[in-house]
Formats: structure tokens, sequence, C-alpha cells
């Protein structure tokens, strides 16, 4: 808690009210509400491009206890629009640490709320759904704050991937590497890069709407389709890029957004869930070793079950255990695939890194 205690609220669209006291900047931010389950990663979560436009509560009881540092990033920026705590802590003990969350969050401009009860706030978002609210440390007028909360955009339809996205190409590794792939991103997190690099691969990030045809000039012997904000029905420029990537036969691999995007590339729908999965130990189940897997999640939409039932040309790889939605597809006859969750982990378990080799092994497979 800071030194000056200054008054805060929380509004959800729903008409539910949360007082509390500010944390991190002062002012007023807007956004849908969410919830992360995990108890550390905190700085690697707040700069993760998929919770663009989001605000976050974090479900345990303690966060930044262990500080900032730089290295624990996944973006050049924090990407959450406000951030709920029940404590949200100023004073930290790790020694590596450059400095506190709550001058982090500051530099950030990021308005945020502490002394909530965030889990029954987790409870409620459970049973209600998501949905926008707005947080306020500037007043704390509800009759205002209901008014700029009702002029907020939903999630729903909202295509934010383009926003976050690299507005210039770049390159990441070892030029001479014989793995060379292109990085289709939609917010793609560091980590993922770092994965595929730390493999042998040479990697160039490419702008979101990037044509298929400049992208084809780096020669690339696979793609990758990120993570990243927002909705993937409005992505049309991305679906249609991944349909003419498909019919080059190379390796593909996507990840959340990623893996929304290839359904569609394939005819599946998607959908908004009710309050979508984020986390650091959401268990998921491979259907093709018949082994279980603790993954770290960060999505609120999904791909149509139905859809893939009825589909000949795809196969469910993954479906996640609490709630049997599809966690994993590929393409038949194709060295296609993707998963919802998050393989690369930060923070969280590394269950599933062995998706990158098995992306690897593909490339390697088809080279040679």
């Amino acid at each position: 808690m800071p030194d000056t205690i200054t008054p805060a609220v929380l509004l959800l669209a729903d008409g539910t009210i949360a007082h509390g006291q500010a944390f991190g900047a002062i002012g007023t931010t807007t956004g849908e509400i969410c919830f992360n389950t995990g108890m550390t990663g905190y700085q690697e979560v707040f700069t993760d491009p998929s919770y663009f436009g989001q605000i976050l509560i974090m479900n345990a009881a303690h966060i930044g206890n262990y500080g900032v540092k730089e290295a624990d990033v996944e973006s050049d920026s924090v990407k959450i629009n406000g951030l709920v705590g029940r404590n949200l802590e100023d004073q930290y003990s790790r020694k590596m640490a450059k400095g506190s969350l709550n001058d982090y969050l500051k530099e950030n401009n990021i308005v945020s709320i502490e002394g909530v009860d965030t889990r029954a706030l987790v409870a409620h978002v459970r049973t209600k759904g998501a949905m926008n609210c707005i947080i306020s440390s500037e007043t704390t007028d509800i009759e205002v704050l209901k008014k700029k909360l009702s002029e907020v955009p939903n999630m729903d339809g909202l295509e934010l991937a383009s926003v976050v996205s690299t507005k210039e190409a770049y390159e990441i590794g070892d030029a001479n590497a014989e793995i060379r792939i292109a990085v289709m991103d939609y917010g793609v997190k560091r980590n993922i890069l770092n994965c595929m690099v730390e493999r042998g691969a040479f990697v160039k990030v490419f702008p979101a709407k990037t044509t298929l045809a400049e992208v084809q000039q780096f020669k690339p012997h696979g793609y990758f389709i990120s993570n990243g904000p927002g909705d993937p029905a409005p992505m049309e420029y991305a679906v249609n890029t991944l349909k003419e990537i498909l019919k080059e036969e190379k390796p593909v691999f996507g990840i959340c957004l990623g893996h929304q995007l290839l359904a569609r590339a394939n005819d599946i729908p998607t959908f908004k869930m009710h309050h979508g999965h984020r986390g650091l130990n959401h268990p998921v189940k491979n259907l093709i070793t018949g082994r279980s897997e603790i993954t770290t999640q960060n999505h609120g939409f999904g791909v149509d079950p139905e859809a893939m039932e009825k589909a000949q040309h795809l196969e469910i790889t993954h479906i996640n255990l609490n709630d049997d939605s599809i966690e994993g597809i590929r393409v038949k006859g194709k060295p296609a695939f993707s998963v919802q969750y998050h393989p690369e982990a930060t923070p969280g378990p590394h269950d599933s890194r062995y998706l990158f080799d098995e992306f690897i092994q593909l490339i390697k497979d088809q080279k040679n």
C-alpha cells in the first residue's frame, strides 16, 4: 500500500461496485474485466500484449512483493488497461529487483485499485461472465462513471491485433542459421520468439498486415502465427494471408489467437467465451499421447466445438480437462497445427515446450 491513501472505486457494467484505495497512477481507466489465477509472474502477465484493452483482477492475495526488473517482460510496455488487487505491495524483497510495482505502474500510467475482495469479485465474474468496467481514483461519483462506462466498446468484434503489432519488421537470432521462421505478429510475446531462437532458428517478425509476397522475400522454412488481443472474427486480413500460407505446404504453428486464426482459415468459427481462461495452472490433455499437461493460458475466445466435430480435414489434438474446450488442432495432410494455450509458459510450467521441438522437427523433416 502506498504511503498516501487515495480513495478509488471499481464499477462493473452490471452495476456491481467495489471501493478501495488507489495504487499506481491516479486517473480513470476502462476495459473488459478478466482475472488471472497465477500467484507469480505478474510482470510478465502485465506486459503480455494479449491483455491489451483489459482490466485485470489478480486473484492471488499479494501482488508486487518481489518488485519488478527489466528482464521480466514480454513486450516493451505494460499492456493491461488497469489492475485490481487485494494487496498490491509497494515494498518488495527481491534484491535483484529494480523498483517497486507501484512505481512501475505509475511510470506506465496504469490506474489500479487495491483493498478489493478479489476472490469474491472473481467468483462474481465467473458467474456473470466477462463485462466492461471502469476504475477511477479521480472521482467516486457513480453516475459520472456509469456514463463513461456506457461509452466503452465491447471486446466482442473488436480488432486489436494490428494495434499492438510491431510497426517495422525485425530479426532475431543467427542470420546463418539453417532454419528461417517468419512470425506473423498479432501481439507476440518475447519468450515465444526466444523459444524458437534457442532451438537454432533465425526469426523475422512481420507487422500484422504484411502481405504474403513481402514475407516470402525472407524465404522462410516455416511460419509462426502469434498470440494477440481482441476478437479473431474481424481479422479477415490475417485469415486470408493464412489461407495463402497453408497452400505453400510449409510447417505452420499457431498459439492462442494464432490457434483461432488457423481454425477460421479452415472455415471453423470462433466464439466469445463466458469468462475465458487465464492462469498458470490449467490442465490440458494431449489426445495424441494421452498425457496431461499443466498449462499457462490467456484467452477470451475459443474454437467452435460443434463445427470441429463435423470437420473432416481437421483433428482435435488437445482438450481442456476443466471444461472440455478445444485446446489444440492440426490440419490433416498438412504440417500445420496450433494450441490455444501458451507453451512458452513465462510465467508458468514448462510441460508444453515440446511443441516448439515438434515445430522445429517438422521444418527439419521437410527441409531434408
